[in-house]
């Protein structure tokens, strides 16, 4: 059978190319590059037949900041890689935000293919200084502009008979409890694919979290009003949480 898009290739073969754009990268770049690194799941060597290539170009410090992609599929395989200078990928590995227990993984166990100078031990150290008022500010504001937001739509989906969206905002609300749980434990995530699973591993979990996930993994989302009582159920325990551990939806009238 033909198949169009991504095909199997072999971990030997995915390492390959990315030799080939490390080399190609060296002759664009030259003197410039000071590292240059694979992330995701070949780094972690637990890639499979399917999946892309993603790399760290890392350019010697300039007169301007630098932070640009290339992506692109060159048939069977897709690759990114993410062109930037020293300090401004220090200093995204030092910052917090929602998605972190999902995006910083990289900064924390790239694969080195040229790191003459020693960067990736400095980029881990970078990602490792945040401090736990970083993470409470990444908590608060997930509460407030993701899960408060969704709820809010959920409760306007389910008062105007909008039922086909109640469906998406329940994984939203899954997905966005996971980054919560993952922040306050200040956990990584291995992968998108196990969030949700490795999120209900961790400690501390919001009360009607778990029956929302589990909805969500099973893809149980088709009873609307089951939906609106699991959704429902896990914010009140969000905000008992919330209150448990000091973290903040609610602020004045107007706080500025």
């Amino acid at each position: 059978m033909n198949m169009n898009g991504p095909v199997k290739i072999s971990r030997n073969e995915r390492l390959q190319t990315c030799q080939e754009i490390a080399a190609r990268l060296h002759e664009v770049y030259k003197a410039k590059i000071l590292a240059i690194g694979v992330y995701g799941s070949v780094s972690r060597g637990t890639d499979g037949p399917f999946s892309d290539i993603e790399m760290f170009c890392v350019l010697d410090e300039s007169n301007e900041d630098v932070e640009f992609s290339y992506e692109w599929s060159a048939g069977p395989w897709k690759a990114e890689v993410n062109v930037c200078s020293a300090d401004v990928l220090l200093n995204i590995a030092a910052t917090v935000e929602g998605d972190w227990p999902l995006t910083h993984g990289p900064f924390f166990a790239p694969l080195s293919l040229y790191d003459p100078k020693g960067f990736f031990p400095k980029l881990k150290k970078a990602a490792e200084s945040s401090t736990k008022e970083d993470f409470t500010h990444a908590i608060n504001e997930v509460l407030v502009g993701e899960m408060y937001e969704f709820i809010g739509k959920l409760r306007n989906a389910n008062l105007n008979g909008s039922h086909t969206y109640l469906p998406y905002l329940t994984m939203q609300l899954a997905q966005y409890g996971a980054m919560l749980i993952g922040l306050h434990n200040q956990k990584l995530y291995s992968t998108g694919a196990m969030v949700l699973p490795e999120s209900l591993e961790l400690p501390n979990r919001p009360a009607g979290y778990d029956h929302v996930a589990r909805r969500v993994m099973s893809g149980d989302l088709a009873e609307p009003s089951k939906l609106v009582i699991a959704c429902e159920d896990f914010w009140n325990g969000l905000e008992a949480w919330t209150a448990e551990h000091q973290y903040v939806i609610h602020s004045k009238r107007i706080p500025f």
